[in-house]
């Protein structure tokens, strides 16, 4: 018998690239496709033209295309829906939009992820502490499993036809498993990791397809490895670790399968380092910006490490001699290579700089977006094997840039620090709760559960337009506050003949919660074309942080007091939390984070005063990203729990008693934090709770949580239009569990991403239902 040799992996390679495409093509095909005015052969056409110019220009960049350095990591709208896809493991109540193999055509895979009539989507939360969300898969004693999508074979055969040998990335069975939830029903001591001996025959199905159709590495991501918030022990994820990759990696013949590279991205791997190590995986990809140089372990010397020293999850130039000298310090654990990567996928940054020509030419020179980053990884490949004398011009050129970037203009202002460090104590807390709530409610007069929104409503093509006319100087200031003062009224008159208790005005002059205060805040940038997917079609620009910061002039006081001019009933104040807009932000990475948040603070706490000053009875500082930054290791959430509460206080605790603060949390595992969200001291906190069917009423109720709360009864993730008898009952549970006095009403999340045809009935089905439950009081 012939001994089979792993084919060596590239010297140079990424996790991922952006997929969504440089212009959003994929999310204008899909919405396309959605709204019926094109077929799902048309979305095809799109998808295989954004994967063959990914192809391109990572070729264009130096990746090669004889060895497999250009992953094929394509979704078209989540990975971990395609694993589910690929599994076969479709929920009951969509069994009927799978064929006889299993199989699900775009139309029915799509409707996994945005529902259909009384059936309820996948339920949607973080991936990990990143603003992308994920689909969460439904497993129970009775799900099936089978190879039901051979789509990453054909994507590989795609790219061969290309003359590209492109490594397909799929999530991998531990992961996928670990991040499911269990079907309703499901007994109480099940775990979707207790099904890993079905899943695997069906992974190890694809290798061996994969292998026969030309694949010589496959990429199996696994990055609950490296986090502690998976619903699954230590203990059994580490044995599953083991069972999964022996089943994959030792138990099928090497030659009847692609080597196996296992990446671990978004932290360090910890004690789970060792256990992967002892496994047959061919390589191990690490992510040495979150984490750092393992120690020497048994099991590495036929291991080859591919090392994430440059940053997938930041846009900012790396210091491209400290990288070298790290992959540098890996050649010294033994292993049988090491190779250079990126920490993670790069689909969370934006395509490239040069798309950015309204930036400062200086601001552009810090900054990496994917296309730099892939130049990077490239010049490290080069300089790790040929040595630094090869690279010494791009390391001038690296380190000229750091140097730039810390001496500049307005990275440091002597005003703004001098004000965060002359912060005491009284700066951070509030009177008492109980004598607030007196105060609030002889100054509101509101009903029992009162009803709201979280904020903003449907940007129309209308506002859009107007933005856009307005940016290219078609429209005047005067003419474009017109236009939005008048789309204000119509919003505000709407909420009323609807009957809501407390308004909004609606945010039609706010592209993006984040964005708007970027645009007015110093200490900002923001970009074009820098877009990042959110999920499914779904794309934001984060901005960029990259000075200190402060506010120079009010914000959004003109337009909450113009909207509070139109109404007698209460109107709150929007704002958007230091935490939320540091998450979805790129903010800078030379301080300590908990710096940054508190000048953030201090400009928020300045903009609640005037409008406070304006009269306006209510402010909300939504924070819907305070889970989402929470680090994968315990031993690190104390930290950062501390700094993120403090940063939001210091924004709200400059108020009076009768003025009443809200809070917004999203897709935020409310259990996991619930002793953070307490400390916030927000009076009123709404929370995402529709989708999940109110599962988080639990934890609320079994921590005893003081304040109100508005857990959300209308899912604005989906098109779905809830009725009345389903938000009635959703009402029905709530009241069961958190005391009257607390209660509020509210959708999940602002109603930006939504038509008036869907939001309208929505939100009057829930007030119908309000009548109906407050009748039962």
């Amino acid at each position: 018998m012939t001994e089979t040799t792993t084919p060596a992996f590239p010297t140079g390679s990424v996790l991922g690239y952006p997929r969504i495409g440089p212009r959003r093509e994929l999310k204008k095909a899909l919405e396309s496709f959605w709204a019926g005015r094109t077929e799902a052969a048309d979305v095809e056409t799109v998808a295989a033209d954004l994967r063959r110019r990914t192809r391109t220009r990572l070729a264009e960049l130096g990746l090669r295309t004889d060895v497999p350095a250009i992953p094929s990591a394509f979704s078209f709208y989540d990975q971990v829906l395609d694993a589910t896809a690929l599994l076969g493991a479709v929920p009951e109540r969509f069994a009927d939009l799978a064929d006889a193999d299993g199989r699900l055509d775009l139309a029915g895979y799509s409707t996994l992820a945005r529902g259909r009539g009384d059936d309820l989507p996948l339920e949607m939360t973080k991936w990990f502490d990143t603003n992308y969300h994920y689909l969460v898969p439904e497993i129970g004693p009775e799900t099936t499993f089978r190879y039901a999508s051979d789509r990453p074979v054909r994507e590989l055969a795609e790219g061969l036809a290309d003359g590209v040998l492109t490594r397909p990335v799929v999530v991998g069975p531990v992961t996928y498993l670990a991040l499911a939830k269990a079907t309703e029903g499901s007994p109480a001591d099940f775990s979707p990791i207790d099904r890993l001996p079905d899943v695997l025959p069906v992974y190890a199905a694809l290798l061996r397809d994969l292998r026969a159709a030309g694949a010589t590495w496959v990429q199996l991501d696994e990055p609950a490895l490296v986090s502690d918030s998976v619903d699954v022990p230590a203990e059994r994820l580490y044995a599953a670790v083991i069972e999964a990759y022996r089943a994959l990696a030792t138990e099928i013949p090497a030659d009847e399968r692609p080597a196996i590279l296992v990446a671990a991205p978004y932290g360090d791997l910890g004690a789970a380092w060792p256990v992967l190590a002892a496994t047959d995986v061919d390589a191990i990809g690490i992510d040495l910006v979150r984490g750092s140089v393992p120690e020497a372990v048994p099991g590495l010397g036929t291991t080859t490490l591919v090392a994430g020293v440059v940053d997938g999850h930041n846009i900012w130039r790396a210091d491209l001699d400290a990288k070298l000298t790290v992959l540098e310090q890996l050649e010294g654990l033994g292993a049988a290579a090491v190779t250079v990567g990126t920490s993670t996928s790069l689909f969370h940054v934006p395509h490239d700089t040069a798309d950015e020509p309204a930036l400062d030419p200086t601001l552009t020179s810090w900054l990496a977006f994917a296309d730099q980053k892939v130049s990077e990884v490239v010049t490290l490949a080069e300089g790790l094997t040929e040595g630094r004398e090869a690279v010494h011009d791009q390391l001038l050129a690296a380190a000229e840039a750091l140097r730039s970037r810390a001496t500049a203009p307005g990275v440091r202002r002597p005003e703004v620090r001098e004000r965060t460090a002359a912060l005491t104590a009284d700066a951070f807390t509030r009177g008492s709760f109980e004598e607030r709530k007196v105060q609030q409610a002889a100054r509101l007069e509101l009903p029992p559960l009162p009803t709201t929104t979280i904020g903003s409503f449907p940007q129309t093509t209308d506002i859009r337009k107007a933005r856009a006319a307005h940016a290219k100087g078609e429209l005047t200031t005067a003419q474009y506050e017109d236009e939005m003062r008048a789309e204000i009224r119509r919003v505000v008159e709407l909420q009323e003949e609807i009957g809501l208790d407390v308004l909004v005005h609606g945010e039609p002059e706010r592209n993006d919660m984040v964005q708007y205060f970027a645009e007015n805040l110093d200490g900002f940038a923001v970009t074009q074309n820098g877009w990042v997917q959110s999920y499914g079609s779904r794309c934001t620009r984060p901005s960029i942080l990259w000075g200190d910061v402060s506010r120079p002039a009010p914000i959004t006081v003109s337009w909450t007091s113009y909207t509070q001019s139109l109404t007698s009933k209460p109107v709150k104040g929007m704002l958007t939390g230091p935490v939320t807009i540091l998450a979805w932000s790129f903010v800078r990475d030379d301080q300590p984070l908990g710096e940054t948040a508190n000048q953030v603070a201090l400009a928020l706490r300045d903009e609640i005063a005037d409008l406070e000053a304006a009269g306006i009875a209510i402010v909300q500082v939504d924070e819907p990203a305070l889970r989402e930054l929470l680090p994968l290791r315990e031993a690190d959430h104390a930290a950062y729990l501390d700094w993120s509460v403090r940063s939001f206080r210091l924004a709200t605790s400059g108020v009076r008693d009768d003025t009443q603060i809200h809070t917004h949390l999203c897709y935020s595992e409310f259990g996991e934090v619930i002793g953070a969200i307490d400390g916030l001291d927000a009076d009123v906190t709404s929370i995402e709770a529709a989708r999940s069917k109110m599962e988080i009423l639990g934890d609320i109720a079994a921590a005893g949580y003081p304040r109100a709360i508005g857990p959300g009864v209308y899912d604005i993730h989906s098109p779905r239009v809830p009725s009345e008898e389903e938000v009635t009952e959703l009402l029905t549970e709530a009241v069961k569990a958190i005391a009257l006095d607390q209660l509020w009403v509210n959708p999940d999340c602002g109603l930006k991403t939504r038509r008036y045809e869907e939001v309208t009935p929505s939100l009057e089905a829930i007030l119908a239902a309000t009548r109906t439950v407050r009748a039962t009081l």
